[in-house]
């Protein structure tokens, strides 16, 4: 399938923060949506009950994903690593598995992701890591390396992917497409910072750009600091960076 024929996409994760945006951006260009997410959560689609169709259910539940991207011609997922279940990987390995053998699959992650051990982290960012895997899985709250794995699965395939890597996120009116780059530590990422629109904006547009096929960008605002200088051409052009 062409992504030019994009018609009807599953938003896996659509009631959290970045799956609302996600929605809201899929329905304004005129996609038909299903939105899969846990039943408790239904009620935060309440808005846009009227207009997709919803899956209740874990997203890591096989039958529910395998309902839910049938006959779709593309898949937005937020790799949410809840509890101590493998849940990334499981949700990971489901859309994997079922969706449409020419679905275009985009998933989010964090800059924690590496796919060829090419990117440079701070001391700071190395170090929160560190503390926060072991502590998040003793509280049995998030699963930090089971996120690793989805996307060591993910990577692997040889599915019409796109893992997109989000730096730290703030609330407020799009500034645009984010610029990206193949690695950390590139300087136009210094900033770290990035609207939660516009990282849903990245995510929808990656479903019609072939170019993103097989590409792990990680992203940063494009009114960020360090995007803006990169725009006055005052960081050097590096491989990968797209504005």
């Amino acid at each position: 399938m062409s992504t030019d024929r994009m018609r009807k996409i599953c938003i896996v994760g659509a009631s959290g923060k970045l799956g609302q945006y996600m929605v809201q951006q899929a329905l304004d260009r005129g996609y038909e949506v299903v939105g899969v997410c846990r039943e408790r959560s239904v009620p935060k689609l309440a808005a846009f009950a009227d207009r997709i169709t919803i899956v209740p259910g874990p997203t890591n539940d096989r039958e529910v994903i395998r309902k839910a991207v049938a006959g779709c011609d593309g898949v937005l997922t937020v790799l949410v690593p809840w509890g101590v279940q493998q849940y990334s990987s499981g949700t990971a390995q489901a859309v994997l598995d079922y969706a449409e053998p020419d679905a275009r699959l985009v998933f989010s992650c964090g800059w924690h992701i590496t796919r060829d051990g090419k990117d440079k982290y701070s001391w700071r960012f190395r170090a929160a890591i560190r503390i926060m895997t072991p502590l998040a899985r003793l509280v049995r709250a998030v699963e930090i390396d089971d996120q690793v794995e989805a996307c060591r699965r993910i990577f692997a395939s040889d599915r019409r992917w796109t893992v997109v890597r989000g730096s730290d996120l703030e609330e407020g009116e799009s500034q645009g497409l984010p610029v990206w780059s193949r690695h950390v530590g590139d300087p136009v990422l210094a900033s770290n910072l990035t609207r939660r629109a516009d990282f849903a904006l990245f995510m929808v547009e990656a479903l019609t750009d072939d170019t993103l096929i097989h590409e792990a960008p990680a992203i940063v605002g494009r009114l960020s600091p360090s995007a803006l200088a990169h725009a006055d051409g005052s960081t050097a052009e590096a491989p990968g960076r797209s504005a």
